[in-house]
């Protein structure tokens, strides 16, 4: 089974576990190859993530994959938070956000947009990295403003990576 593969089964495995406690799976990571893996679930809730909720889906998550063993070799199973820094993955997460400081790194460039006009100066600079609060967030669109009131509009297949930023 390909390492996509097994990760959506775990991913949907752990999905069951959680839902009924209200709990969100954030991302399913597997690392590692051959006898050894790691296997990693981070955990949400909008009150805040518990131990007991990391051992609830621990130890359900555990007993399925012992039944079904999809993964080859032994596994270590950590169950977490995703952080005060999460990364947002999905589009739910975008609209659950909004308004909060983010961090974004896209695929493509786009021209820097102030006050809803590509200026001549800001035109030629590109945005690819930059920080920001979601302003918005509809249709699969997001945008985000920047320092100094300007905004950036994109769609969210757009996004390579993107996480909250948390200000220390």
């Amino acid at each position: 089974m390909k390492r996509e593969d097994v990760i959506s089964k775990i991913t949907a495995i752990a999905e069951q576990a959680a839902a009924p406690a209200g709990i969100e799976i954030v991302e399913v990571e597997l690392k590692g190859s051959g006898r050894s893996h790691l296997l990693r679930i981070y955990i949400d809730k909008p009150e805040g993530v518990t131990h007991t909720d990391c051992e609830l889906v621990s130890r359900e998550v555990s007993a399925v994959l012992d039944v079904e063993d999809p993964i080859p070799g032994r596994y270590e199973l950590e169950v977490s938070s995703p952080g005060v820094e999460r990364k947002l993955g999905k589009w739910q997460d975008w609209q659950r956000f909004t308004g909060k400081k983010v961090t974004v790194v896209l695929k493509e460039p786009l021209p820097e947009v102030f006050a809803g006009q590509v200026s001549e100066a800001a035109g030629k600079r590109e945005l690819k990295y930059f920080d920001g609060v979601i302003s918005d967030a509809e249709n699969h669109t997001v945008t985000v403003e920047l320092a100094g009131g300007r905004h950036v509009t994109f769609p969210v297949e757009q996004v390579d990576r993107a996480n909250l930023k948390f200000e220390w």
